[in-house]
């Protein structure tokens, strides 16, 4: 009894901890200008954000050339 509660708890952990990070919108953007610490970028869909929202930018990973012999 004791191993299936402990059990359906970590199910319910690992699900809620799943689902949360399913809510985090996914926007595609280009930037615009950069001034110092400041930059500008045109969103699609960027009604979906608000004044003082916090974001996460991760530039895009360039691919190089396969050097070969």
């Amino acid at each position: 009894m004791n191993k299936k509660i402990v059990s359906m708890a970590l199910v319910l952990v690992f699900a809620l901890s799943t689902a949360t990070v399913g809510f985090a919108a996914k926007l595609k953007c280009t930037v615009d200008s950069v001034e110092g610490d400041k930059v500008t970028m045109t969103c699609a869909k960027a009604d979906k954000m608000a004044k003082g929202d916090q974001v996460k930018v991760t530039p895009a990973k360039k691919k190089g050339a396969i050097e070969g012999c």
